[in-house]
């Protein structure tokens, strides 16, 4: 209201906190709007955050530094560059792994990271049983790295071996480049933690066959454009998590008359096609490295709140941001509630994995519900639960993406740059749809659902970034 309103328009009152305002204006017929208020999100340890807000949002460089790293992440443009053997492409040696999520040991792994990691000795020649690989990899076989470490991104227990094939992505601006191994579907695969003789069978079968045809495929018809395709996801009902339908197809008919001209087998060509238009994740190993190309663009920039990783190892949940250099802030990971495959339950589910949650971090995926009603009944939520995620999203984010824009939402960009500040402050968690992994090794796939990081990670990157900031001016 302007000041020469004051005296001759309605007041416009909003309330905050206790109803004691509030109640005395509705009680004088004056409108008044109320709103939640929570304190800043408490630390690991019960202390108060507020402290350690203030001496964040008081740093001088955070503004500067938050629109760089925002600048950066929008400026990105991922190209689907390549196709290529793992131990090539991310120069892993024999008996290196990579994993989902940050750091972890074999002793500190959970169920379906220790079962993908005896399927993945098996697949390489490294053990003759998954009983053999477990004993070896308990001996020390095997040396493990997070995939974040190499500039890849792992979907679920995210093993990826030398012999394994990956999508290489790439930004025409900068030459910095990304890799994800190529999608396996849904059910009974390695990235879920099972290890039986089909999953061999097909991990064999890709390797052979899906990755040669493909590289061919890419390199015949040139970069293919990641990003314009995650844009017309979002208006065909996409989300880009667990929903990847169209961007799957949109895929496979930039690929097939590559793959028809190559020269390979037409029965190899065929056996491609339905695998690929039969899995309707396909696309998500192609969505996670447009996220990671994206989200490492903001990373090392000193004095920016902004979250550049969420990863979880099914043990841990750990983020990254921008202003504290490759540290990871961790904290227990927490189980997804969703629903459940045959009979499956939830004392079958592990506790979160995966590296997905790159999607959320550059805001597609949960953050971009909105756009994908469709998923909502498959993660155990509704229609009006996926609006008001997308729109509370906008709360805890630096800027929003005019690339990706969600139609229901008036075509507005997609919430995007996680701000540590804002979660802390406002106590909102930023939201994940996510699939669920069986438990025990040897499971797969049990359900898909909803899930939210632990707080502590947000605040214990507080008290790093207020650590790291500029003392506070002294009063005179």
């Amino acid at each position: 209201m302007s000041p020469s309103g004051l005296l001759t328009e309605d007041p416009v009152v909003v309330a905050a906190g206790a109803r004691l305002l509030s109640d005395a204006l509705a009680d004088q017929a004056v409108p008044v709007t109320d709103t939640d208020f929570h304190p800043p999100l408490s630390g690991a340890d019960g202390s108060d955050s507020a402290g350690r807000l203030v001496r964040v949002l008081a740093d001088p460089r955070r503004a500067a530094a938050n629109a760089e790293a925002t600048r950066r992440v929008l400026a990105v443009r991922p190209r689907l560059v390549d196709v290529r053997p793992a131990g090539e492409a991310l120069g892993l040696e024999p008996g290196s792994f990579l994993h989902a999520g940050p750091p972890v040991d074999w002793d500190g792994a959970s169920g379906p990271l220790r079962g993908a990691l005896m399927g993945a000795m098996v697949f390489e020649g490294l053990a003759d049983t998954p009983e053999d690989a477990e004993e070896r990899l308990r001996r020390g076989a095997a040396d493990l790295e997070p995939c974040h470490h190499r500039g890849a991104v792992g979907p679920m227990a995210g093993v990826v071996s030398p012999s394994m094939w990956v999508f290489e992505l790439a930004d025409p601006d900068t030459g910095r480049r990304s890799w994800c191994s190529l999608n396996e579907g849904l059910g009974a695969v390695l990235r879920y933690g099972a290890y039986g003789p089909d999953v061999m069978d097909r991990l064999r079968w890709m390797t052979r066959v899906l990755g040669p045809l493909l590289r061919g495929a890419v390199r015949a018809h040139g970069p293919i454009d990641i990003g314009a395709i995650l844009a017309q996801m979002l208006q065909m009902g996409d989300e880009g998590h667990n929903r990847n339908r169209s961007g799957t197809l949109m895929l496979l008919r930039a690929l097939l008359p590559d793959l028809l001209s190559g020269g390979a087998p037409s029965s190899d060509i065929a056996d491609v096609a339905d695998f690929i238009g039969g899995n309707d994740h396909f696309f998500l190993n192609l969505a996670m490295p447009a996220g990671k190309l994206m989200m490492d663009a903001a990373r090392g920039i000193p004095g920016s709140t902004a979250v550049v990783a969420m990863a979880r190892n099914g043990t841990e949940f750990g983020i990254q941001v921008s202003g504290c250099g490759d540290r990871w802030f961790t904290a227990p990971a927490l189980t997804p509630e969703g629903l459940f495959l045959g009979s499956f339950g939830p004392d079958d589910a592990n506790p979160d994995i995966g590296d997905s949650t790159i999607t959320e971090t550059c805001g597609i995926g949960g953050f971009a519900m909105a756009a994908a009603p469709a998923i909502v009944r498959f993660v155990g939520g509704d229609a009006s639960f996926a609006l008001r995620t997308s729109r509370s999203m906008y709360e805890i984010t630096l800027t929003e993406n005019p690339a990706f824009q969600l139609p229901i939402l008036d075509f507005r960009g997609a919430p995007t740059g996680i701000d540590v500040t804002r979660v802390v402050r406002t106590g909102i968690l930023p939201q994940i749809n996510t699939g669920m992994a069986g438990r025990l090794p040897g499971t797969g796939q049990v359900g898909a659902g909803l899930v939210n990081p632990p707080a502590e990670c947000f605040t214990a990157a507080l008290s790093a970034l207020a650590e790291e900031a500029p003392p506070l001016p002294q009063s005179v």
